[in-house]
């Protein structure tokens, strides 16, 4: 079978539209992120150190920013069920980047995040993350990151949540990881209950590798809180595969349809 230019030329002319727009949207993320970041701080002054309305930011301008740019729409479901005047640990399953901003849309509370301790370093963004109050570990060290774990015992405290991408990095075939344990042993030496919550689309939408965005629908759905009382420390890891499998079927609720991404 022959291949004519006239075949080829739309192909190459979508991918170059494509690049443009990723560098684009790639230029947009930086920038209003970098615009975003000098007020959040100085409100954090202006608070007197307070982080609520700051974190807020997050979930009323940066989130819904970057998700418009994105050309992403939010689906939610089981949300509405969950109290979230108590604290929580959220768990979830992760495939993108932009897996931050979906759960920082989604739920109605200022939130702080679990991150990886190479992102205390990144210019501006670690920065803010250490102002803000989030909980840095190191994947290498599990003892190590076990107790800087504990730092978020304030948090609970106080009311805040706390979310984790329990995978430790994000899936690049869209199976869900095995989750670390963590986290799982703070929810159980604070008595905190655990929200699993299945993101489901989001690798569609940018995927693990590169920055290739595709508008689309991310649903999130929001299982029931698992209770961690009665639990002792040396049950972490049965209850790390507990969260894992409610989420795990919080995915396999998917209705069936052509393409995950279309709400």
């Amino acid at each position: 079978m022959s291949v004519t230019s006239s075949s080829v030329r739309p192909g190459i002319a979508g991918g170059y539209a494509w690049g443009v727009l990723n560098a684009l949207q790639f230029l947009f993320t930086v920038l209003w992120t970098g615009v975003l970041l000098g007020p959040a701080l100085l409100l954090l002054v202006l608070c007197g150190g307070r982080r609520r309305w700051p974190l807020r930011m997050a979930s009323l301008i940066w989130a819904p920013g970057l998700l418009a740019g994105a050309g992403v729409r939010l689906e939610l479901e089981g949300f509405e069920a969950i109290d979230f005047s108590k604290p929580h640990i959220i768990v979830a399953n992760h495939q993108s980047m932009i897996d931050v901003c979906v759960l920082y849309r989604a739920l109605p509370v200022p939130l702080r995040f679990v991150l990886k301790q190479e992102l205390a370093h990144v210019p501006l963004v670690g920065w803010y993350a250490r102002a803000m109050g989030m909980v840095f570990i190191e994947r290498e060290a599990a003892r190590k990151a076990a107790r800087r774990l504990k730092d978020a015992h304030e948090l609970f405290a106080a009311g805040d949540s706390l979310c984790a991408f329990p995978e430790g990095t994000r899936s690049r075939d869209g199976r869900v990881g095995s989750f670390k344990g963590g986290v799982f042993k703070l929810a159980i030496e604070s008595g905190v209950p655990i929200l699993p919550v299945a993101i489901e689309g989001s690798g569609q939408v940018l995927p693990a590798s590169g920055f290739r965005v595709r508008p689309g629908c991310i649903r999130l759905r929001a299982g029931e809180p698992i209770s961690t009382h009665d639990l002792q420390v040396s049950d972490r890891n049965m209850l790390a595969r507990r969260c894992r499998d409610a989420v795990i079927a919080l995915l396999d609720q998917a209705v069936p349809g052509p393409d995950p991404t279309d709400c």
